[in-house]
């Protein structure tokens, strides 16, 4: 699903990322600890196509997406990935039903076709009754539970999560952990996700630990 060779990465004279190799598999769920400062959200958002290596290669379903063109990544990064922040990046002028279906038009989907899909998913997780609240009438996991269906609704190839649970009481974040093992399940959908929450990484297929801008 995904292979990175050799991922190096400077800010100044601060090395981030020191040739990073990793392969993730399909329908995998990979979690990646490691202190603040070891480069985990770099190497997140490089994978997800967020940012540029110094050097290095990043192939995703066969495609090397760093060789696109600027809005051909965008369209690559639309609809092959996913992405769960902490703090849900949901658009508050919109409702929970509109967030998720947002990507879908973004990527050329029919209005009914996106609102079907959004629907269905939404419903899977038990907010059909929250369709029409704006991000300030839910409630931190009824947000995360929306971005992640947003993350969703283009069916990608591989979600990236940078502390989805980080911001979540111990209940939500439980829920949110056995929610990622139902749609590995459910749907075969692969996961890389960088966490400080001891449980969620052991609830993954492989724990990585990230030290000095390497794997350990």
């Amino acid at each position: 699903m995904l292979s990175a060779s050799g991922i190096n990465k400077k800010y100044g004279e601060l090395h981030i990322l020191k040739g990073v190799d990793l392969q993730i598999n399909e329908s995998e769920i990979v979690s990646i600890v490691g202190s603040s400062g070891a480069g985990k959200t770099t190497l997140l958002q490089i994978l997800g196509t967020l940012d540029q290596p110094d050097s290095g290669t990043i192939m995703i379903n066969g495609i090397n997406p760093l060789a696109l063109s600027n809005s051909k990544m965008a369209e690559f990064r639309n609809k092959e990935i996913g992405f769960i922040f902490q703090f849900h990046q949901l658009l508050p002028e919109f409702n929970a039903f509109e967030n998720v279906m947002l990507p879908a038009l973004i990527l050329g989907l029919s209005k009914k076709e996106a609102e079907k899909n959004a629907k269905e998913l939404l419903a899977k997780i038990g907010l059909t009754s929250r369709f029409n609240h704006r991000p300030s009438e839910l409630s931190g996991g009824e947000q995360q539970r929306v971005a992640v269906c947003r993350s969703l609704i283009n069916k990608p190839a591989i979600i990236f999560a940078d502390e989805p649970s980080g911001n979540l009481d111990s209940k939500n974040a439980a829920e949110l952990h056995e929610l990622f093992l139902q749609l590995r399940d459910e749907f075969k959908q692969t996961f890389v996700i960088v966490t400080h929450n001891e449980k969620l990484a052991q609830m993954a297929d492989r724990k990585l630990v990230m030290q000095d801008g390497n794997f350990l």
